[in-house]
């Protein structure tokens, strides 16, 4: 491969266009991380010539690796959310941008220096319980995932971004706090059919398949969020769940149906129904 910072990227997004549509961007991000720079001085230097072959031969491995269509997140093993830099494994999903707004809504219900509890189901790397953790101090947030590989990366990330009010759990949904109450539950669940035909290739394939899939409808996670959360909050608490951009009526009716109350959907930046919350009427 060539040696100035300028014919790497051009060799990169070469072998990227056919697989994302931001290739120069993340071109850049690639041989950044593979210089161990900042992104703004590759961008910055494209005359630099580098003369670390061992740098070379990981953003070779790293273009690589994307072309075939694995994430940039799993490649580089990181991904930032809530401005907090979490690490990310193929155990866990890729934290999005519109699920910060599950946490928007859940903070808008979580006074700043009222104490109380925080459930988050399917935590997967623990994004939004962190998240909520960090900007809650005193709160005490737990964390619930099935898969104990999440859970391991979750808790790594605790100690990432020291947060410490939070604790993680492993277990199907509400079994590891079985007797327990929170002033709100959070969630962000598998609902993806398992037919839908809009979720990339990539996203089959890299993700896991547990996290993202929920039975025919999509529905089966939140069926079980909803139908349960009830018994495990105070009186006036609330639920707050992601679900997917069509599912905004299907989300509405299993909380109104499950007795909650204020029953509302959300929409992220790009417009969508992204998130439904409800109140809990004791």
């Amino acid at each position: 491969m060539a040696t100035e910072v300028s014919a790497l990227l051009d060799e990169g997004v070469a072998r990227l266009r056919r697989v994302t549509d931001q290739p120069r961007q993340e071109a850049e991000i690639l041989l950044a991380a593979a210089l161990a720079r900042p992104r703004s001085w590759v961008i910055a230097h494209p005359e630099q010539r580098i003369h670390d072959c061992d740098a070379t031969d990981r953003y070779e491995a790293h273009v690589t690796r994307r072309a075939h269509g694995e994430p940039v997140a799993y490649i580089l093993g990181e991904k930032e959310f809530w401005s907090l830099p979490l690490e990310v494994t193929p155990h866990v999903l890729i934290p999005r941008p519109e699920t910060e707004l599950a946490v928007e809504v859940a903070l808008a219900h979580l006074p700043l220096d009222a104490p109380g509890r925080v459930l988050d189901l399917a935590t997967g790397s623990g994004a939004i319980a962190l998240a909520i953790a960090h900007e809650r101090p005193r709160l005490q947030v737990i964390g619930t995932d099935i898969a104990s590989e999440a859970v391991d990366v979750a808790r790594r990330n605790a100690v990432r971004v020291h947060v410490q009010n939070v604790e993680f759990r492993v277990g199907d949904w509400y079994g590891p706090v079985r007797d327990e109450h929170f002033t709100l539950i959070v969630s962000n669940p598998p609902y993806v059919a398992d037919d839908d035909a809009r979720v990339e290739r990539a996203v089959r394939r890299f993700e896991p398949h547990a996290a993202l899939f929920a039975g025919p409808d999509g529905l089966d996670a939140l069926r079980v969020v909803v139908g349960e959360a009830s018994r495990h909050l105070v009186s006036g608490g609330w639920l707050v769940v992601e679900h997917g951009d069509r599912q905004g009526p299907d989300a509405r009716t299993l909380l109104v149906q499950a007795g909650f109350t204020d029953v509302a959907t959300r929409r992220d930046p790009a417009g969508l129904d992204r998130c439904t919350e409800g109140r809990s009427a004791g």
